[in-house]
């Protein structure tokens, strides 16, 4: 671990996927913006390297997900924790900022109790989902839980925390939605009917696989068959595969050798972090995840599919306790968006309901109308500076 001077600035910032990493480093950055002394220290992914005093580890990189995959990753976490409990002995850092990534954070989370180090928890586990329990967990772990729904609120408050709604960090960083002609094209008719549409009809397809190897390697070949069933119809048409910084090209080509030849001149992959190239697609394929609602606050209309191992699939089954995996269906409380699960991602199921929408823009029109009322629903933006004013005002 990298030499660390010692100081009552000193903080700790831990995360352990994709999005919690950008958020956290924006949190960072928001941080520093209000007390350029803070040295940050962090555990977390590309994203938070760039903005930290000093850097641990890229724990994103190791994409733990579902019940079965952190196992795997049981020694490499052990020595995570160890350096960790070395840091906190050694520094005793002024607070320890959790960033969702429930599994390993709250381990981290215990150590500082234990140490009577304050701590945060901001972006906290979406215990409204499954197991519940762990409300109370956070509450007697940290001086406040900083949530992104406004539902979350009340439910902390029943388990005992100091908590506030700080709004959520997306509306700060994906744009508002692009509403044009070239948006709603024209499809060949009612959904349902055979489509024989123009030579020049073309669309933009996003491929959003997930940011997890396990999930890039069970979705992307599926989105992709999907595509060339879309592209036997519009033949001029393109997919985008939106990719994250840990997964380089080498890592995703060679999922799809049965379409390798076609890979340059129809697909491209693209990594970005301003939303520009995304926000001009027509549709998605989507993994569940923070991608849902990033699509939806741009008003981009996509279907929904999810697969994990059997017996990750059978534990979720026992402990969620709500009827929808994508946010835009939850925070709506309906089937907006259509989701498949487990056998029923497939090629067929995905171009079925992706051209009943393309064929349809008026049904497309009203999903996108749907979308928009999800940015009132989370807030103002500012939550970055708003969560980082907190954290700094018990800190003093």
């Amino acid at each position: 671990m990298a030499k660390i001077i010692p100081t009552t600035k000193n903080i700790l910032v831990v995360a352990g996927d994709p999005s919690g990493d950008a958020h956290a480093a924006n949190l960072i950055k928001a941080l520093k913006a209000r007390d350029p002394e803070l040295s940050v220290t962090s555990i977390g992914g590309v994203r938070m390297q760039e903005v930290s005093t000093h850097f641990i580890y890229n724990l994103v990189s190791v994409g733990a997900v579902g019940f079965a995959e952190p196992f795997k990753n049981f020694f490499l976490w052990l020595k995570l924790l160890r350096l960790v409990r070395r840091y906190l002995e050694e520094k005793r850092p002024g607070c320890v900022i959790a960033v969702d990534f429930y599994g390993f954070n709250h381990q981290i989370l215990g150590l500082a109790a234990h140490r009577s180090i304050p701590a945060f928890y901001y972006i906290s586990p979406q215990v409204w989902a499954s197991r519940p329990g762990r409300a109370a967990k956070i509450a007697r772990l940290v001086k406040e839980v900083l949530v992104i729904f406004p539902f979350e609120e009340e439910l902390y408050k029943k388990a005992g925390a100091d908590v506030s709604f700080v709004g959520h960090p997306l509306l700060d960083i994906v744009p508002a939605p692009r509403f044009d002609a070239a948006h709603d094209k024209p499809g060949a008719g009612p959904a349902g009917e055979k489509p024989e549409p123009p030579e020049d009809t073309a669309f933009r397809i996003g491929i959003l696989p997930g940011s997890r190897k396990s999930e890039i390697a069970r979705h992307l070949p599926v989105f992709v068959q999907a595509f060339y069933k879309i592209k036997s119809v519009y033949p001029n048409s393109r997919a985008y595969v939106f990719a994250v910084p840990e997964f380089p090209d080498e890592k995703l080509v060679p999922a799809l050798e049965t379409v390798e030849k076609y890979w340059s001149r129809d697909i491209e992959i693209v990594r970005e972090q301003d939303y520009k190239v995304r926000s001009t697609m027509d549709f998605a394929f989507t993994c569940s995840g923070t991608a849902t609602l990033e699509n939806a606050l741009m008003g981009l209309p996509m279907v929904v599919a999810y697969r994990m191992s059997r017996f990750s699939f059978a534990v979720a089954k026992r402990i969620v306790k709500i009827p929808y995996i994508s946010l835009v269906n939850i925070l709506l409380k309906k089937p907006l968006v259509k989701e498949l699960m487990q056998e029923k991602v497939n090629p067929d199921a995905l171009a079925q309901e992706t051209l009943a929408l393309l064929n349809n823009p008026p049904r497309m029109a009203a999903m996108r109308k749907e979308f928009l009322g999800l940015r009132n629903m989370l807030g103002n933006p500012g939550a970055a500076q708003r969560a980082a004013e907190k954290i700094l005002n018990h800190l003093k």
